[in-house]
């Protein structure tokens, strides 16, 4: 099964190969026509077209398929033997003889080996589970990381009109003789340098676009829902008990696989009771018929033993494992809680006090600048003081998105 890798800022593609000079191409040639190509839909909806769309569970499924349909292979007859002989086998004439024999399993076998397919099958549901599982993951990482450029892309819009209206008030003050020609030529560079941040964020938010499109692997080119809260919503009380779950099942399914082996191998060992029927010539004369019956005892079953043996050492193997992964998902919990507690108190933060202290701080120099109450240099200090605190909360909802995440969808070890 794959496994999606992420960083704690930002959703990579390790596992694909797809370096970022290549997304950053992709990005530059579908920035132009993204805009009027576009359908936006809800995480719920994407979510729902990824698993529907996604190969590897289209894979999955037949493997599912592939495991039931092997459920009619449970009853194995041996080959059926047919022989003829001909010569000289009761007198000097040539005489025929034509026979017909089969073997079929006795004891248990037959219903051992349906066991152990229905078993398998199950099996194959419980990996296309974890495979939704990490599916899913994956979409809503991608869906808030392409909401997180939007929020960048709002900010940098927003620090446009600020210094547009600088640059303004800096023009004005000019002509007046009220300040230099210095504050003109900043506002300048400033407003040029916003717009140039802008072209730079389009490519960037067209790659978060494919990031997601990748997921959900489909041709349209998927947005989210512009109107989704930036913040994730977590579910409080329910991190970890799915993934606990989902891999807990996935053992034990192992588990009964390796058990239902265990049955396999051991019926295996029972002897094969055979019936047949000849026909044949007794000095040319016909037709003489009869009929056979045998057994096949397997004297050497070693082999079976040692399998049944074998087996039996997997059961415990997947316990080991199901025990060791529980203890991993157990320490990631914890770390992941309280990295989670960290951004979220940080975001309470600019939530509750930052982001009005900002726009605070922007009114009251905007106002002061104007009215003459305000140096040049005292105004770029508040504003750019503003500007830096409206950027830490656009990044400390990000680091709280990520963290929700990964805590609502720990990451499962199935090895």
């Amino acid at each position: 099964m794959k496994k999606i890798l992420y960083n704690s800022r930002k959703l990579t593609f390790a596992n694909f190969a797809l370096p970022l000079r290549t997304l950053r191409l992709i990005a530059f040639l579908l920035a132009s026509t993204a805009a009027f190509a576009q359908q936006s839909i809800s995480l719920e909806k994407a979510i729902e077209l990824a698993k529907s769309n996604n190969i590897d569970l289209k894979i999955a499924d037949k493997e599912i398929e592939k495991q039931t349909v092997l459920k009619k292979a449970a009853f194995q007859p041996d080959p059926l033997q047919v022989q003829y002989q001909g010569g000289q086998f009761n007198s000097v004439d040539f005489d025929h003889n034509v026979s017909v024999q089969q073997f079929f399993p006795l004891g248990n076998i037959t219903k051992a080996n349906r066991q152990l397919q229905e078993e398998l099958a199950k099996l194959a549901e419980k990996r296309k589970a974890l495979s939704s599982y990490e599916i899913e993951k994956a979409v809503t990482l991608a869906y808030y990381q392409y909401l997180y450029g939007v929020s960048i892309q709002k900010l940098n819009s927003e620090l446009n009109e600020i210094y547009t209206k600088f640059l303004k008030n800096a023009e004005l003050r000019f002509k007046t003789g009220e300040s230099g020609n210095i504050e003109v030529i900043s506002a300048k560079a400033k407003v040029k340098e916003i717009e140039t941040q802008k072209a730079q964020l389009e490519y960037d938010l067209a790659i978060y676009q494919k990031q997601l499109q990748f997921f959900i692997q489909t041709n349209e080119n998927i947005v989210p829902d512009q109107n989704t809260a930036l913040q994730y919503v977590f579910v409080q009380n329910q991190e970890n008990s799915k993934a606990e779950n989902l891999m807990t099942e996935f053992y034990q399914q192992q588990i009964s696989v390796y058990q239902k082996e265990v049955g396999t191998f051991k019926a295996l060992r029972t002897p094969k009771v055979g019936l047949g029927y000849f026909a044949q010539t007794i000095n040319t004369e016909s037709l003489f018929q009869g009929f056979t019956a045998g057994l096949q005892i397997p004297l050497f079953g070693g082999v079976n033993t040692t399998k049944a043996k074998a087996a039996e050492i997997g059961v415990s193997q997947s316990q080991l494992a199901l025990d060791k992964n529980k203890m991993i998902l157990n320490l990631q919990r914890e770390e992941l809680q309280n990295n989670f507690r960290k951004q979220q108190k940080n975001l309470d933060y600019y939530q509750n006090e930052g982001l009005q202290y900002a726009n605070q701080i922007i009114e009251t120099a905007q106002k002061s600048y104007a009215n003459g109450d305000m140096s040049y240099w005292s105004y770029i200090s508040f504003l750019n003081q503003a500007i830096d605190i409206k950027k830490q909360y656009a990044e400390a909802t990000h680091s709280y998105n990520q963290s929700a995440i990964e805590l609502q969808f720990p990451t499962i070890k199935n090895n």
